[in-house]
């Protein structure tokens, strides 16, 4: 694994990546700090460890720290197939084609409209930043509460950041297997969903485009595969 790791954190310096949007920092000093444990357990290996909740910390400061991080992450990863992600490539937002994605955000846009897969990623990328921006959503304040949905906000965005993974592993793989960055798109993914799965934080007909991935990444593959062999 720290081979990987070595391999990912170099893919990243190498200049042949730029953000889809500008990185978020971690403005409140506790925050880094979980975020610099996070990466850290993390590059012990073990996944499952990296995402538990750490003794004695608040939940929803364990989640906040790591939306941000997975914002950053997919920001990154998107950042790479942008030259490709193209309305003519790509006229519509999906994963595979048994799953398309209207964008509706509630509030400047209340009914689903169809869109190319570049502006559906820019709307729902906007809208992340949107949320993480917002001090009511997520205080940078000490003493400053949480919102009482701020957990459903949360789901919310971890619902709308695995569509633009699943539109990268449907759409955009190969392209990613060109340009040498499969090991950490699938580094990236396992660590958002072993997340997700500790959390419950998106429902199982939503991850359903990537489902065999799961199961492979999660060491449930022999059951999928006896399912799917066709």
């Amino acid at each position: 694994h720290a081979d990987e790791s070595r391999k990912m954190f170099s893919f990243l310096r190498s200049g042949k990546n730029k953000t889809f949007k500008p990185i978020k920092t971690h403005k409140k000093e506790k925050r880094k700090k979980l975020s610099d444990y996070a990466k850290a357990t993390l590059g012990s290996g073990n996944m499952r460890s990296a995402v538990v909740l750490p003794k004695g910390e608040d939940l929803n400061e364990w989640l906040a720290v790591n939306t941000v991080d997975f914002f950053n992450e997919i920001s990154l990863l998107y950042g790479t197939i942008t030259d490709y992600c193209t309305p003519e490539n790509c006229p519509v937002m999906n994963a595979g084609s048994n799953y398309e994605y209207l964008w509706a955000d509630g509030v400047k846009i209340k009914k689903p409209i169809k869109c190319n897969a570049p502006e559906y990623v820019d709307h729902l990328m906007t809208w992340v930043e949107g949320q993480l921006n917002d001090e009511s959503i997520f205080p940078l304040q000490l003493g400053t509460p949480f919102p009482k949905n701020f957990q459903q906000i949360v789901k919310t965005i971890f619902k709308r950041l695995f569509r633009v993974y699943a539109h990268i592993y449907h759409s955009h793989f190969k392209k990613i297997i060109g340009l040498g960055a499969e090991a950490h798109l699938n580094t990236c993914f396992k660590h958002f969903i072993y997340f997700v799965h500790e959390f419950r934080l998106i429902s199982p007909g939503e991850q359903e485009p990537l489902k065999e991935l799961i199961d492979a990444l999660m060491g449930k593959k022999e059951k999928s595969e006896s399912k799917s062999s066709k």
